[in-house]
C-alpha cells in the first residue's frame, strides 16, 4: 500500500469540500456537500461522513490514508483546539479537533486544523502564485476580509489564532459603533461592504441619479455595484473609489509591517476586483514604506475557490512530514 495519501477538508459557511491528495498535490477524489441548514455537531457528523467515504475509496484503490488537514472558517485556537465560526450556527468555541480525532476511522491518522486565512496562503505557496515565496500574504476579500500571512516560510498564527483578522483595521477615524461587528476596513471594502457603502450613499443622497436606485436596497449586492461601475454610473464609481482607497491603504500597512514578496488577492470580490490592481498599487505606494512597496508584487489568485482545500491538503502533509513551505 502507498503510505502517503492525505485528506484535505475545506469547511465553509454553506458547504464542505474534501479531497484525497497525493504528496505532489494531485487530487485523486473530490467531494462537496452543502451544509443545508446543519448546525453544531450536525456539521461535524457531515465532515466525518465525508472522511469515511474518502477513506473507503482510498482503501478500495489500495492506498493507505495517513493524515487529515482541515481548513476552518473563523478562528482556530491552536492552544485550546477550539473553533469559533460565526457563520456556522452553534460553532462558538466548539472543540472541533477532539471531536474529529475521536471520530476518524483510524485513530493513528494525524490531524491538523488551521484557519481559512492560513490555509489560503498555504495553498498559494504550495500550488499557486506564492510558490517559491518565503514571505507572502493572501488577502481574502469576499463576504468578509482576512489575511493569511506567510513569514519566513511559516504562517503567523498569533496568541489565540486570530492573526490576520485585518477587517478590523481602522483606516478612517473617528470610530463609529457600526464598525463593532466587523471593523472599519471590512465595513466598507468587503463584498458586503461594497453593497453597504452604496446603500448608505443612496440613503444619504436620495436625489442622486444612479441605476442602482432601480434595485431594492435590501437586495443590493456588490455584483450590482460592479455592473453599474462598468456602465460608468457615478455613484458606483464613488463606491469603488473608496474601496480602492481602503484596499491600497491596507496593502500599504501590510507591506510596511511584513515586507512580503507577493500579496495575492482572492475571494469573491477578486474576480471583478482584479481590474483595479494597478490602482490599488498606486494608492498603496503613497502610504507604504518606500523600499518595501517596490519589493512586492500584487497578483490575483489562480486557485479560485480551491485555495483553502489545497491549503488543507498541504496542512495534512505538514502534519505527516513535519515540513513547511520554505
Amino acid at each position: 500500500m502507498s503510505t502517503n495519501l492525505v485528506i484535505g477538508i475545506d469547511i465553509g459557511g454553506t458547504k464542505i469540500s474534501a479531497a484525497l491528495f497525493r504528496p505532489n498535490g494531485d487530487i485523486l477524489k473530490k467531494q462537496t456537500q452543502l451544509l443545508d441548514k446543519r448546525k453544531g455537531t450536525e456539521v461535524v457528523d457531515l465532515i466525518l461522513q465525508m472522511v469515511q467515504s474518502l477513506t473507503n475509496q482510498a482503501y478500495e484503490e489500495n492506498y493507505q490514508l495517513n493524515a487529515i488537514g482541515a481548513c476552518v472558517p473563523g478562528i482556530y485556537n491552536p492552544t485550546t483546539k477550539t473553533v469559533w465560526a460565526p457563520n456556522i450556527p452553534d460553532w462558538d468555541h466548539i472543540p472541533l479537533f477532539d471531536m474529529l480525532q475521536k471520530g476518524i476511522p483510524n485513530p493513528s491518522t494525524k490531524l491538523a486544523l488551521d484557519s481559512d486565512r492560513s490555509c489560503y496562503i498555504l495553498g498559494e505557496a504550495w500550488k499557486g502564485k506564492a510558490k517559491g515565496c518565503s514571505d507572502a500574504i493572501f488577502m481574502a476579500i469576499g463576504t468578509g476580509i482576512g489575511a493569511g500571512i506567510l513569514s519566513n516560510g511559516k504562517t503567523i498564527q498569533g496568541n489565540g489564532g486570530i492573526a490576520g483578522a485585518i477587517g478590523w483595521m481602522e483606516l478612517e477615524p473617528p470610530y463609529h459603533n457600526k464598525y463593532a461587528s466587523c471593523g472599519n476596513f471590512e465595513y466598507y471594502a468587503s463584498g458586503e461592504g461594497i453593497a453597504r457603502s452604496a446603500h448608505e450613499l443612496l440613503e444619504a443622497n436620495p436625489d442622486t441619479e444612479s441605476i442602482l436606485k432601480l434595485i431594492p436596497l435590501n437586495e443590493l449586492t456588490a455584483h450590482h455595484v460592479f455592473d453599474a461601475f462598468e456602465k460608468r454610473d457615478g455613484l458606483a464609481i464613488q463606491v469603488m473609489d473608496k474601496a480602492i482607497l481602503y484596499w491600497g491603504m491596507a496593502i500599504a500597512n501590510l507591506v510596511s509591517i511584513f515586507n512580503p514578496e507577493k500579496i495575492i488577492f482572492g475571494g469573491g470580490v477578486f474576480g471583478p476586483g482584479a481590474q483595479f490592481l494597478d490602482q490599488i498599487y498606486l494608492e498603496a505606494k503613497k502610504w507604504a514604506q518606500p523600499i518595501s512597496i517596490q519589493e512586492v508584487n500584487l497578483e490575483v489568485s489562480a486557485l479560485g475557490g480551491d485555495a483553502g482545500l489545497i491549503g488543507a491538503g498541504y496542512l495534512a502533509l505538514t502534519a505527516l512530514n513535519g515540513t513547511n513551505v520554505k
